[in-house]
Parts: C-alpha cells; structure tokens; sequence
C-alpha cells in the first residue's frame, strides 16, 4: 500500500510543482508522477538528514513541492533545446 500512497502523492506533488514553476513544461502524466516522486524523496531525505523537520511533518509537503521544483528545473536545464 506505501507505493501507490507514494505515486499518488508523487503525482499531486509534481502537479503543483508544474503550476508554480513559470514557463511550459512540456512533460506527460508518468513524468509528472516520477517529478514529484523525486522532489518529494529528495526533500524528505534532505530535511531529515538536516534535522529541519520530522518525518510525516505537515512542513513536509512543502518542502516536497520545493524539492519537485528544483528537480523540475534542472529537468529543463537538460532537457532544453537550444
């Protein structure tokens, strides 16, 4: 049940990461999915190790939406066509 709470999660987190972000990401659902999955691992591990916050913080979620938009854009950085 932990894996599709994560990609469900993923996929909110990735979603919200794409509205914030400014300009067109041109990017599907499986990608979007797998954004958010990241950020959110990234910030999860990242605020943990760092002793910011505990695990299943509400300050979680934003720092996953961080973290998805900060993999969102160094997404952009190499996929950019230039």
């Amino acid at each position: 049940m932990g894996i599709i709470v994560t990609i469900i999660v993923g996929f909110i987190v990735g979603l919200l990461a794409r509205a914030i972000m400014p300009g067109n990401q041109s990017m599907g659902i499986i990608m979007t999915t797998i954004l958010g999955v990241v950020g959110a691992l990234l910030a999860s591990y990242g605020g943990a190790a760092l002793g910011l916050y505990p695990a299943g913080a509400p300050v979680g979620w934003i720092a996953s939406i961080l973290g998805a938009i900060v993999v969102l854009f160094i997404y952009g950085l190499v996929t950019k066509k230039g």
